[in-house]
């Protein structure tokens, strides 16, 4: 483990207490994030029946409660939707990530409101996991366009004190194998680095590609995660 690292083995509840309060929605013991900026809910590290009730009072009925890897089981009677095996990742020093990494014709550009509608086609195509209208309220988005279409992007996401999530990385298939996700990640974790801050990212198990890739890239696993949903009742 790196010093100072104790804020990722919460990093939802820790973000939304922190550098994204302002994005938060609160009830008692619970929290999530405001409408379509993200599903991600929180209850305290050793949640108890009360702290259960305030998320299930904050979300409704019939919602689903996306914990993201927090390893609290919920009540009995909540239904599991989805269960995802993966890990984090955190920057484990060394070579200072490189901005102009991977293709060096294809100029990077901070994405903004307006780029959403493209943003969203492109996730639509990709997949690379949760990603909603105001989901760059976030943090810094980057993106890379040939002849004006987005053909890749990544961004930061969840933000415990002292680090910052590099996530939604993907690239269009027709424009993959020319080292766009390499660059995009490269320019997010020296700006998070050169703001004094810590980059870490999250990544499915069975993604063996992106793994390889992130270590290549100076990345480490710091601990295996399940990413877990449920129905309130």
């Amino acid at each position: 483990m790196m010093t100072g690292d104790l804020a990722l083995d919460d990093p939802v509840g820790q973000s939304l207490a922190g550098p994204h309060a302002h994005l938060a929605r609160r009830f008692g013991g619970a929290a999530t994030y405001c409408a379509e900026v993200a599903t991600f809910s929180s209850v305290p590290v050793q949640p108890d029946a009360e702290d259960w009730a305030d998320l299930a009072a904050l979300l409704g009925p019939g919602a689903l409660a996306d914990m993201f890897s927090c390893p609290a089981a919920p009540p009995s009677d909540w239904e599991p939707v989805f269960s995802l095996a993966g890990r984090q990742m955190i920057w484990a020093g060394g070579r200072r990530p490189d901005r102009a990494a991977g293709d060096r014709g294809a100029d990077l550009v901070v994405l903004g409101r307006g780029d959403v509608p493209d943003m969203l086609e492109l996730v639509a195509r990709t997949q690379p996991g949760p990603f909603w209208s105001r989901t760059l309220e976030l943090g810094v988005y980057l993106g890379v366009r040939v002849e004006g279409v987005l053909v890749a992007m990544a961004g930061e996401r969840l933000r415990p004190p002292g680090w910052t999530e590099i996530s939604a990385v993907c690239t269009a298939p027709e424009a993959r194998g020319r080292g766009h996700a390499a660059r995009l990640v490269g320019a997010l974790a020296a700006g998070i680095i050169a703001r004094g801050e810590h980059p870490f990212l999250h990544v499915a198990e069975m993604n063996t590609g992106a793994i390889a890739q992130y270590e290549s890239a100076g990345f480490t696993t710091r601990k295996q995660v399940t990413f877990r949903g449920f129905r309130i009742p």
